[in-house]
This record gives structure tokens, sequence and C-alpha cells, in this order.
């Protein structure tokens, strides 16, 4: 008899815990407005304040009526742009809740490479020649090196 009911006590007792979990994970992402971050939506990069410079900046930009933030920033594969998306919403959110990230904020290496690749890809007419040149290859030259404004004006 106690062993059945310190398996019931066992099982509600995780229940209990997934159902706060889910709660809280369930408002937090209601409330942080996470459902936006799966759309092509600019203001959702604008959700965090930290962020509002950046869309600010691009709204200004000569990319703001041919590129999207996604267009530059995620790969464009089905696959790959919604795992950038989880890795970069789950570091986002880890760096803003623990208030631990550099001011202003920089884009990091993996997310860099990806900026590069989309530059090359969504410019390959004019920039074959340049592309495959060897320091381009070896991420020695980034398109961003020389066009530095070119997604968001006057940032450093």
């Amino acid at each position: 008899m106690a062993k059945a009911s310190r398996k019931r006590n066992i099982i509600f007792l995780l229940m209990f815990c997934c159902g706060l979990i889910l709660g809280v994970g369930g408002f937090t992402f209601i409330y942080a407005k996470g459902y936006s971050y799966i759309s092509n939506d600019p203001r959702a990069c604008a959700n965090c304040h930290v962020m509002q410079g950046y869309y600010d900046s691009w709204v200004k930009s000569s990319h703001h009526h041919a590129a999207v933030c996604n267009d530059c920033h995620v790969p464009h594969g089905l696959i790959e742009k919604y795992l950038a998306k989880a890795r970069n919403g789950f570091n986002h959110s880890k760096a803003f809740t623990l208030q631990n990230f550099p001011e202003p904020i920089r884009i990091t290496r993996t997310n860099l490479e990806d900026l590069q690749h989309n530059c090359i890809e969504c410019h390959s007419t004019m920039v074959s020649d340049i592309a495959a040149h060897r320091d381009v290859g070896q991420g020695q030259a980034r398109c961003t090196q020389c066009h530095r404004s070119s997604g968001h004006m006057n940032l450093d």
C-alpha cells in the first residue's frame, strides 16, 4: 500500500513540475513575443531594447527595401534557418536574462560566417571574382570590412 502511495506522489510531483515548467515557459514565450521570432518580420528583432538601434539603422540602410534581418543573418535553407534561429534565440534569451552581454553587442563568429555566405550568395553575379579569391575563402577578407554600413547605417 505504501509503495503505491509513494508512486502516486512521485507521479503527481512529476506532473506538477512539468505543468509548472510548461506554464512558466508558455507565459514567458508569450510575454517575450517568442512567436514573433519564427516569422521574417524585422520588427521581431527590435523586441529587445538593445536591438532597437540596429532595427532603426536597418530602416535607413540601403538594404531596407531589398532584405530583412533573416536574409542576411541566418542561413537560407529551411532546416539550417530554424536551427540558427533556435540557437540565436536561446543565446539571446540567456544573455539578456542574465545581463551578461557586451554593449554594444557584437556578432558571433558563426553568425559572421552566415552573414558572409549570404552576402556572397545574394550578390554572386557582382562578386564572383572577388569571392573566388583565396583571402575570402580563408575568412581573411569579409564583405563587411569594406561595406560595414550596408545593412546598418552608422553603427559601431
